[in-house]
């Protein structure tokens, strides 16, 4: 998948998923929840594509392994992001289970994404 089209995904899949959460449970305004949905994937996922790269081309579970331990590394970066973006406390769930399932959910799309355009 081109790295464009990786990250537009993305992006559509976990905004409208960081906004919900963080208007909701969190009482933040759509625009700022928003904001720094789109600013703390802009932060993580072009670091993760980079780092997979290297494993793209050798075997298989070595790339599964290192996208397994990226992903974790991006929800955790972006729950610790969230806390100065939003003013939420660190200390909470929301900022980490909104990052767990956002990342959660694109990642499902991706995957999705990927079987539709590989069976082409």
């Amino acid at each position: 998948m081109p790295y464009a089209l990786a990250l537009t995904l993305t992006l559509l899949v976990e905004v409208p998923v960081y906004t919900a959460a963080l208007t909701r449970a969190g009482g933040l305004r759509p625009t700022r929840a928003a904001l720094a949905a789109v600013l703390v994937n802009l932060a993580t996922h072009p670091l993760l594509w980079s780092s997979l790269r290297p494993y793209s081309t050798g075997p298989a579970a070595a790339y599964w392994t290192a996208f397994g331990l990226g992903e974790v590394g991006v929800c955790l970066v972006e729950g610790a992001l969230l806390a100065p973006l939003t003013g939420l406390s660190p200390r909470t769930a929301l900022p980490w289970a909104a990052s767990a399932t956002a990342n959660a959910a694109s990642v499902l799309a991706g995957l999705l994404l990927a079987g539709l355009l590989h069976r082409r």
